[in-house]
């Protein structure tokens, strides 16, 4: 048996969004070197709240 999730329910239930690490990498501008750190650390799938704290951006200068 199915049941329909209505996407507004979902929102507020407290599930995680789930994102793919180097799309995620590709979005935030992150280099290779930081995507396969990240694909190390978390495998390919994570979701949002760990990509956003364990990623690192470089600086850059003019």
């Amino acid at each position: 048996m199915s049941k329909h999730i209505d996407q507004h329910e979902a929102e507020k239930s407290g599930f995680k969004k789930v994102w793919n690490v180097s799309e995620f990498a590709r979005r935030y501008r992150l280099d290779t070197r930081e995507e396969n750190r990240l694909l190390k650390l978390l495998g390919p799938f994570a979701s949002e709240q760990e990509l956003l704290m364990n990623a690192t951006r470089t600086p850059i200068f003019r």
